[in-house]
């Protein structure tokens, strides 16, 4: 491909979402933390589609489909008892006690110490995974697209030329995010969804005229008669991917990860009302199943075009750029995919930057509790710092991670959110007590007891909780609250 057509590209790219962020750009910290509590819902649910499947989704879940099928459903199928329990349980509650950071319900409930840690760990779990889903993003673009075009750049062995695409991806988000926040995000998150769900249309079509002559039926019979389009694990209980298993991990995945998640609850909290949060609530699981299949299904494809070309990645996240930039296709689908590859980096790094901006601010900072003019000063000093801490983590994960993206996310996931889970469950199902000054020892040791377990368990009988693990983690925070709690005086 052109280096000024790639060039090209991502400055159009960028400079859409600039117009758009100048278009939206809102005043204070009321509309960057929550956009007046005015966006439609509709336009919620849409942008969070591509909030919630990121480069993760666009990259990784296709290239697992030769080895684990669709296998992938059955944490989706999950999920929607995860977004039962939000819309029934924790919406109304955030929307009664009208609040900005979902960890104000923690101080409420337990204690300052019980607020911050909260804060904390959704911090540590939100940096881990923004910086997983960028990396993955920015190193899909230096192998496929910089370093065949010569710009490669190494200086004493630090990839040099990572940390210069990181850097210009997360400067076009500060740039477009700095004045409007939330209020921006909703509208850029809207654009790159259908950018993002149109590149996977375009390159299943574009497959399958290459293939079977436009028949997507024809490729659905291909790819099941290759295994690859199985759903049910049923056989070995022991393991990670059986149903029971990624049937509980996602339904614990969605509660946790979305409902006690302040950068996906924000965007909720940002409807008018209760009613209209869980219309988008509601209306995004629905649609999030069939995104996810449709994922699944252009993995397969995927899969089918890469046999024809007498061609296997390296790695399964390189299934797809490997494909739609080889020219196989056409530079058409290739010019789709960039498209569609920067939309997936920008969805999730600038929901993830707007959120950690709001819980610093909000949760550790108390901007409310100053003057206007210093908590807005405040606020872009905190953005600022949110970016270039992004940049830094990810830049590490770049020196050492060879795994799968999505199964490093989920398996960071278990360990950082565990706590949260943990103290939410505990909170609203028990009326007991507890000493506030013990909840951060807690949230630290119960993931590292669930680390021993879990690789105890491996090691002695070969059984994993896999994705369960979150559930685990999440139990023995609870039970740790359980056996430190008293009676509370009412």
């Amino acid at each position: 491909m052109q280096p000024l057509l790639v060039i090209g590209v991502f400055i159009a790219y960028a400079a859409l979402l600039a117009v758009i962020g100048r278009l939206t750009a809102q005043r204070g910290n009321a509309g960057f933390f929550l956009a007046g509590r005015t966006t439609p819902w509709y336009v919620v649910a849409f942008g969070m589609i591509g909030a919630s499947l990121s480069g993760v989704t666009f990259i990784s879940v296709p290239g697992q489909v030769q080895g684990a099928g669709f296998t992938y459903m059955q944490m989706v199928f999950g999920y929607l008892i995860g977004y039962a329990f939000i819309m029934g349980v924790l919406m109304p509650l955030y929307y009664r006690m009208q609040l900005t950071s979902i960890y104000g319900y923690l101080g409420e409930r337990f204690g300052p110490r019980a607020y911050r840690t909260g804060a904390v760990f959704f911090l540590i779990s939100r940096v881990i995974g923004a910086s997983f889903r960028l990396f993955l993003v920015v190193l899909v673009l230096q192998l496929f697209v910089l370093q065949p075009l010569g710009w490669d750049l190494h200086v004493g062995g630090w990839p040099v030329g990572v940390a210069l695409t990181a850097l210009g991806v997360l400067g076009v988000i500060y740039g477009y995010t700095r004045a409007g926040g939330l209020g921006t995000v909703v509208w850029t998150d809207t654009l790159q969804t259908a950018a993002m769900l149109i590149a996977v249309v375009l390159a299943v079509d574009a497959v399958a005229d290459s293939l079977v002559g436009g028949d997507w039926g024809a490729l659905w019979g291909e790819a099941e008669a290759r295994g690859w389009t199985r759903i049910w694990v049923t056989e070995d209980w022991r393991a990670p991917n059986h149903v029971v298993k990624h049937v509980v991990a996602g339904a614990f995945v969605a509660a946790t990860m979305t409902g006690m998640d302040q950068d996906m609850m924000q965007k909720n909290l940002a409807c008018r009302n209760l009613r209209e949060a869980r219309w988008n609530m509601g209306s995004f699981a629905v649609v999030l199943v069939g995104v996810n299949f449709l994922f699944l299904f252009l993995g397969a494809v995927l899969w089918l075009q890469a046999e024809a070309m007498g061609w296997s990645p390296e790695r399964t996240d390189g299934l797809f750029p490997g494909v739609a930039l080889s020219g196989e296709l056409g530079w058409g689908v290739g010019i789709v995919f960039l498209v569609g590859l920067m939309a997936a980096a920008f969805s999730s790094a600038d929901s993830a930057l707007t959120a950690l901006t709001t819980s610093v601010c909000v949760d550790l900072a108390r901007v409310d509790q100053m003057p206007d003019a210093a908590a807005e000063r405040l606020r872009k000093r905190v953005h600022l710092g949110m970016t270039l801490l992004l940049a830094a983590v990810m830049l590490g994960f770049s020196m050492a991670t060879d795994a799968s993206v999505l199964s490093s996310i989920f398996t960071a996931a278990n360990y950082t959110y565990g706590p949260l889970l943990g103290l939410f469950a505990f909170g609203i199902l028990s009326r007991r007590a507890v000493n506030d000054r013990w909840i951060p020892v807690l949230a630290v040791a119960a993931p590292l007891a669930c680390y021993a377990l879990e690789l105890g368990l491996r090691e002695g009988t070969g059984f994993s909780f896999g994705f369960a693990l979150l559930a685990v983690n999440g139990g023995l925070m609870f039970s740790g609250l359980a056996l430190l709690s008293k009676k509370r005086n009412l």
